[in-house]
């Protein structure tokens, strides 16, 4: 199997309302690129929240007896707590300078995935801008699905990624926090080794394998490669509803031994 990455040059900054599907297309067209069947797009969070319009100004936050509290413990603006407790289902571990939340998506990481870096919007102060994630990443990277089918024909996969940290490792990793289009958990429990023994527990998380490759390829810092177009290899779709997006890849919470 042949697996390519390339990132798209030159996808212009990112504003609420902007059509993504039309930057990405005509980013392509200037590199004498095109979308091709069975592409996976990955996309940068930060860039479907930008054109989603998901900023929060601080100023507009009023900090309820909770977050006042557990900003103190943690050491952050009262108001950014509140944003992030708005934005979670439960707080999974706080310290100073440390606060981890199960996002409203299932997600466990950081600050509920809001951010304050690389943003800005007209004339408001980006000490007091915040990012938030998509409300639904799933039907993010759907819709950008469908629209790229339906303007050039052809049928992709659609990531949206996102830096998460690790329990038990250094170093952030991009990962897949919305899919469209093929199957986020490729299952292989039932099927065989090349020895003919029966496999009892593997399960491949292919989205997060294709994100956080494409993740390489973006760059965290100044770089402006929020698109990468990966080439090669698209799993099916699944039938049953139940097994499409992102949800597969979160972990039960009953099957969670480090909550």
């Amino acid at each position: 199997m042949k697996l390519t990455y390339f990132g798209v040059d030159n996808i212009p900054m990112v504003e609420p309302g902007d059509d993504l599907v039309d930057l990405i297309s005509e980013a392509l067209a200037g590199m004498g690129e095109s979308l091709q069947e069975n592409d996976v797009v990955v996309i940068a969070q930060k860039i479907i929240s930008k054109a989603e319009d998901r900023y929060l100004d601080l100023r507009t936050v009023e900090p309820g007896e909770e977050a006042i509290r557990l900003a103190e413990e943690v050491d952050k603006d009262p108001r950014k707590v509140q944003a992030i407790l708005d934005e979670s289902n439960d707080v999974v571990r706080a310290r100073p300078g440390v606060l981890i939340v199960e996002q409203k998506g299932g997600f466990v990481q950081a600050n509920a995935g809001i951010d304050q870096s690389n943003i800005m919007q007209g004339d408001g102060d980006p000490d007091e801008l915040c990012l938030l994630l998509p409300v639904d990443s799933d039907a993010s990277a759907e819709k950008i699905r469908q629209l790229i089918a339906q303007r050039h024909n052809v049928n992709v996969g659609v990531i949206i990624n996102d830096s998460l940290g690790r329990a038990w490792r250094m170093g952030t990793l991009g990962l897949a926090i919305g899919v469209a289009g093929f199957t986020a958990l490729e299952d292989y429990i039932g099927g065989y080794d090349i020895y003919g023994r029966e496999l009892q527990v593997t399960q491949v998380g292919a989205a997060d394998e294709m994100a956080a490759g494409a993740s390489l390829v973006m760059g965290q810092t100044t770089e402006k490669t929020p698109v990468v177009i990966v080439r090669g290899y698209l799993p099916a779709e699944p039938d049953d509803e139940a097994l499409r997006g992102v949800k597969p890849l979160i972990r039960p919470r009953d099957m969670d031994m480090f909550r």
